[in-house]
């Protein structure tokens, strides 16, 4: 091969190394950047939260009166109200700290209105040694008052066709659940909050985005961008600089 090729080989496979390492530079930063932007996303849902955290709680007329009860997710409120009992669901694969078990709802029709909202009473353990046992929840009758604070419907989980029928269900849709009941159940649910009563736990996790999780990616991406940076001035400039500097001196 003539110095002429191999000199324009060279200085193809260095743009060519060049273009490679820009698309590669530009692909990192633009990901961290991205990462940023979402953790900045999650900061300001997290302030959203504890703004609404703090408000007064809600009552059965304030609840009832609300427009869009998305709103109003992750306030508090103190509702009144009659439990249904029979349409008592217990969702299997939710655990707390650690153990398998059930969380329990059940609808609780509010006074002085048709309207009723899926409550998220809390877990309870799951019988090992019969799978299709249902646990011993306590329910009172008549009027109750359930403190807790409005939440989205039970998180999903994957269910098999049929799985979500019975008592004992992977997940709870509450527009299906409204059908199938009768009841003219809230777009919400109320997450039940206090100590452990009527055979529940209620130690529910606290809100958390994972603005941290992003922050760590954003990092990683940077990080990443750096070293190509490092590498290609290295490898592509400082090193063949050197080695024509040798070359030059004279012998």
């Amino acid at each position: 091969m003539s110095q002429a090729m191999k000199a324009a080989w060279r200085t193809r496979r260095f743009w060519l190394l060049t273009l490679a390492a820009a698309l590669a530079v530009g692909g990192t930063f633009s990901l961290g950047q991205w990462q940023l932007r979402r953790a900045a996303q999650k900061e300001a849902q997290q302030a959203a939260i504890e703004a609404q955290e703090v408000l007064p709680a809600l009552d059965n007329p304030a609840l009832i009166a609300s427009k869009n009860i998305a709103d109003l997710t992750y306030r508090p409120a103190r509702l009144t109200g009659a439990w249904r009992p029979a349409q008592t669901v217990y969702l299997d694969n939710r655990p707390m700290h650690g153990k398998p078990g059930f969380w329990v709802l059940t609808p609780l029709v509010l006074e002085g209105s048709t309207q009723a909202i899926v409550v998220q009473r809390g877990w309870v353990p799951r019988d090992f040694s019969d799978r299709s046992r249902l646990p011993e929840v306590l329910t009172p009758s008549g009027l109750v008052t359930v403190q807790g604070r409005i939440a989205p419907p039970p998180s999903r989980l994957y269910a098999f066709k049929g799985a979500d029928l019975g008592p004992i269900r992977q997940n709870l849709d509450i527009g299906a659940f409204a059908a199938e009941t009768g009841l003219p159940l809230l777009g919400a649910s109320l997450l039940q909050t206090g100590a452990a009563s009527e055979g529940l736990l209620r130690d529910w996790p606290a809100a958390n985005l994972g603005v941290d999780k992003h922050h760590g990616y954003a990092f990683q991406w940077f990080g990443l961008c750096a070293l190509l940076v490092i590498l290609y001035v290295w490898f592509q400039l400082i090193l063949p600089l050197g080695l024509y500097r040798r070359a030059k001196r004279p012998t």
